[in-house]
């Protein structure tokens, strides 16, 4: 990972950079980027994965050659809590909400995990070369991306908006676009953020008003920089991690709620053989209250989804 080149105004921000960055949605998550000397945020003690065992149900769903194997190989996008991070390093085991349910997945599938860390953006296309026989991301479940991919859905997350406390140019929710007209904004590359920004850019000139600019960043430690220092007037990204970063103090950002939800879900290519055996084991794990445990320990149960599904339509 690159180190950050400027430095954030204030040692409290600077130390809890790590912690403060945003978990891009899957909807486009992007890799985040570690200031040096920095600490990350310690991971809650619970463990609601230990306790789950094979389902042999939901195991036969598995390919035989799957069976045989015993492993699947997951592509990861290691960014920040509560989606998935380092808590103690790179050099250990990563934590958070999609490594906890793509873990419990796997012991209910009777398999285990070769889990290789990705950036956001090289995960969708490296399904479809075999890379991976799945991804994690935070990936939300759009239109376009079910032309090429195949997804199971685990939470429903979706986009948001959050600004630098402070900054008057946005008060209120932001619930329609127009309200952006002048401002620059901030979001990751290859997300479903940069997507509705690039494809709604008219509507300021519809409105008679002065566009909005777009600045995309590959690392949201990067992103919340700009933010801090005034390069950028607001941020679009996921709903659960605006809101994770706007509950530390030292990050000094106000979450302008949600903007639209959309369904997320492991990632895979188009036509695995894989989906209807993640989806009864997500629906195994709902149904015996791993689910809930996993979502109240990373504080998302508000994402929370009854059942699992396999490439639902993408919210109106």
């Amino acid at each position: 990972m690159r180190t950050l080149r400027t430095r954030l105004r204030g040692t409290a921000a600077l130390a809890l950079l790590p912690l403060l960055a945003l978990t891009a949605c899957g909807s486009g998550d992007t890799g985040g980027t570690a200031a040096v000397g920095a600490e990350a945020a310690p991971a809650p003690t619970d463990d609601p994965v230990a306790a789950v065992r094979k389902v042999d149900s939901a195991a036969a769903l598995l390919p035989a050659d799957v069976r045989k194997a015993g492993k699947l190989r997951v592509g990861s996008s290691i960014g920040f809590p509560p989606g998935a991070y380092y808590p103690n390093g790179t050099d250990k085991a990563p934590a958070g909400q999609d490594i906890d349910l793509a873990d419990a997945v796997a012991k209910v599938l009777g398999v285990g995990l070769e889990r290789q860390d990705a950036s956001f953006e090289t995960i969708l296309p490296a399904l479809g070369s075999g890379k991976y026989d799945f991804g994690t991301g935070n990936f939300g479940v759009t239109g376009e991306r079910l032309k090429t991919i195949d997804f199971v859905t685990y939470i429903n997350d979706g986009q948001g908006f959050a600004v630098k406390k402070g900054n008057t140019a946005l008060t209120a929710k932001v619930t329609d676009l127009t309200q952006l007209c002048g401002l620059t904004i901030g979001t990751g590359a290859g997300t479903t953020f940069e997507a509705t920004l690039t494809a709604q850019k008219g509507v300021c000139a519809k409105a008679g008003k002065k566009p909005y600019d777009v600045k995309v960043y590959s690392e949201n430690a990067a992103t919340l920089t700009a933010l801090q220092q005034g390069r950028i007037d607001v941020i679009m990204s996921t709903i659960n991690g605006l809101r994770y970063q706007a509950a530390q103090p030292a990050s000094q950002t106000a979450f302008l709620g949600e903007f639209h939800r959309l369904d997320v879900g492991f990632a895979f290519k188009k036509g695995s053989p894989l989906t209807k055996a993640f989806r009864a084991a997500v629906n195994e794990l709902i149904e015996n209250g791993t689910y809930a445990r996993i979502l109240k320990k990373w504080g998302t149960s508000a994402s929370a989804i009854d059942t699992s599904r396999i490439n639902p339509p993408e919210h109106a």
